[in-house]
């Protein structure tokens, strides 16, 4: 009996028209009830939305950094960017599409990140900031050679680009891995 391999991941930069997939892709990984089918929700503390097509376009344009569109066999399964910022490299607006997270594609992707982030920009270390509440996914982050830092920044209260918070004590943790 022969078992089926899935097609290997392809990244590339994102484009333009990638902008309305992205957004879809992002919102359904994190917020709303589609949210709910991968472990990556924020739908418990965070209505609203978590990107628009400008926050997308802000980061395909940018000339320090790049967002990665992920795919299989063609179909786009997940994103992530990267942003130069001197002597590191910071990881963000990472998106597993929900029904194929918690099959190993999240590990794949980071460590493809790291790679690149070492060979494009020769950093030496990869950094993000986490919902601190999210203890399932720091510790997701630590397995994978991640520090916590313990160095919190204030939520974005009132700015509902980045969500409507349906709690009063969130804020970012920086994690940091050395490359």
């Amino acid at each position: 009996m022969s078992t089926a391999h899935p097609a290997a991941l392809s990244f590339r930069s994102a484009v333009e028209g990638d902008v309305p997939e992205l957004v879809v892709l992002v919102e359904s990984a994190y917020r709303g009830d589609a949210s709910r089918a991968g472990w990556t929700t924020e739908a418990d503390y965070l209505d609203g939305q978590r990107t628009d097509p400008g926050g997308v376009r802000a980061i395909i344009d940018s000339a320090d950094g790049v967002l990665l569109v992920v795919e299989r066999a063609g179909e786009l399964v997940a994103c992530c960017q990267l942003e130069h910022r001197g002597d590191h490299v910071y990881f963000g607006m990472f998106a597993v599409r929900p029904g194929l997270q918690g099959g190993g594609l999240g590990k794949e992707i980071l460590a493809e990140a790291e790679r690149r982030a070492r060979e494009t920009w020769n950093a030496t270390e990869m950094r993000m900031r986490v919902v601190s509440i999210r203890e399932e996914l720091i510790a997701y982050y630590v397995r994978r050679g991640y520090r916590r830092t313990g160095e919190l920044s204030p939520f974005p209260y009132g700015d509902e680009r980045f969500g409507v918070p349906l709690r009063d004590d969130l804020a970012f943790e920086l994690l940091v891995k050395s490359l």
